[in-house]
């Protein structure tokens, strides 16, 4: 396994929105930890992230295959399934091993998200919502990991912020869900959100899930200490929602038409989601 293989198998890129979204708490909490205790607060969503995608693509590989997901690096025969689990493993231990010399709070969020990344590629994504709930947990948890590196309570602005990426994260797991559902559901008789509501109406409510995403973002740029009438983060922000609102409408009429272009850019916006987030929280510049 090279290099490449190796990113393709960890979606390496992920793990440093993640960083992003941990720095970005930690600053929006109002104080900065040690460099060491920095560092070891990166290696943690790293090494998890790395984890929970390799053990997916271990679990998911028979899924994978139905629905010609040839990008996968198991499915194309550049990695093993051995070779997979071991990566697991190995970036459990790390991501975890690495949170232990925090504090409390920081070990046990590390525990906990990655049991729940192996019980999600085993089972949960195959039950109704609960997979998808996990993962978008896992997108906003970042945010309340990094408040918790450096204080013991969460700030408001560290829940509505998670409110924003959980609601939107969700959103995109559900067009993720009507992508793989006919591969899912021949490999892993999965009855998930599409079995039960149909397409269109999955696609309905991850429109619904967007406005509420939207809304709150909105509602920050109002009321919420740093971010009100700081242009700094209204700019990012409004191409955010702006670019989530177009993926919620076009999705819900086209369905999977352009599902690659769609997902790309739901991808993209929430990456700049979290720097507006950051940056807001740096930066002051009122309009």
């Amino acid at each position: 396994m090279n290099l490449k293989d190796f990113s393709r198998l960890t979606r390496i890129e992920h793990s440093f929105m993640l960083v992003v979204a941990v720095l970005a708490g930690e600053l929006v909490s109002g104080a900065m930890p040690s460099l060491p205790v920095l560092l070891l607060s990166f290696i943690t969503p790293i090494f998890i992230s790395m984890g929970s995608f390799a053990i997916n693509d271990f679990f998911d590989v028979e899924s994978d295959r139905l629905n010609k997901r040839f990008d996968r690096p198991i499915v194309s025969g550049r990695v093993t399934e051995r070779q997979a689990l071991y990566v697991a493993i190995a970036s459990f231990a790390i991501g975890i091993g690495a949170s232990a010399f925090i504090n409390a709070s920081a070990f046990a969020i590390a525990i906990i998200f990655g049991v729940l990344a192996i019980l999600y590629s085993y089972r949960l994504k195959d039950m109704l919502l609960w997979g998808n709930i996990y993962i978008a947990l896992s997108m906003a948890i970042p945010f309340i990991y990094g408040d918790f590196v450096v204080s013991n309570t969460l700030v408001n602005n560290i829940v509505l912020i998670s409110f924003v990426v959980f609601l939107s994260g969700l959103a995109r797991e559900i067009h993720g869900m009507i992508r793989d559902y006919e591969g899912d559901r021949k490999a892993r008789g999965t009855k998930n959100l599409i079995y039960h509501f149909g397409i269109l109406r999955s696609a309905y409510v991850a429109f619904i899930l967007y406005l509420e995403a939207i809304g709150i973002s909105l509602f920050m740029f109002f009321y919420e200490k740093n971010f009100a009438y700081n242009l700094i983060y209204l700019a990012p922000i409004l191409f955010v929602d702006i670019s989530l609102l177009y993926v919620a409408i076009a999705y819900a009429r086209h369905g999977k038409k352009r599902f690659r272009l769609l997902r790309n850019l739901s991808l993209g916006a929430m990456a700049i989601g979290i720097f507006a987030y950051l940056f807001g929280a740096i930066f002051f510049v009122a309009i």
